[in-house]
């Protein structure tokens, strides 16, 4: 079993080029209906599968401009992030939380692309005991 995110945007064509572009996606297909939108792109980023479509506004399939925004966050786990972030913000993407080492362990910071995704960019520095990011994330939070 696997879950596959599929993302509604305004502009498949140019988000698949984005994509590939801001995290090095493979394209792998597209299905094009006949008024020229696209139904799917199918694309993969790492050993991930996203697959994009445009809006589809008589089918109810919106993109996060459209409804205002999207209460999704995807989590690209990266071997550098630094690299990755700089990649993504020359495609367009925008920083809502820059690039910081957590209490977690990780190497993170935050994006938004250009079609209203928003993006974590995480990488492993160092195991953290459980207890002790519960204890940090509770001070943090308090």
């Amino acid at each position: 079993m696997s879950i596959t995110p599929h993302l509604v945007v305004q502009g498949a064509d140019r988000a698949a080029a984005f994509y590939r572009e801001a995290f090095t996606a493979e394209e792998l297909e597209r299905i094009p209906t006949p008024d020229g939108r696209l139904m799917s792109v199918r694309l993969r980023i790492g050993d991930s599968l996203l697959h994009l479509a445009d809006e589809f506004p008589e089918m109810n399939v919106l993109a996060p401009p459209t409804i205002g925004g999207t209460p999704v966050v995807l989590a690209l786990d990266v071997a550098d992030a630094d690299a990755v972030f700089a990649q993504a913000l020359a495609a367009g993407a925008e920083v809502r939380q820059p690039l910081q080492d957590t209490f977690w362990g990780a190497r993170h910071g935050q994006l938004a692309d250009p079609f209203g995704h928003v993006w974590n960019i995480d990488q492993h520095l160092h195991d953290v005991p459980h207890e002790e990011v519960v204890a940090a994330a509770a001070r943090a939070f308090s």
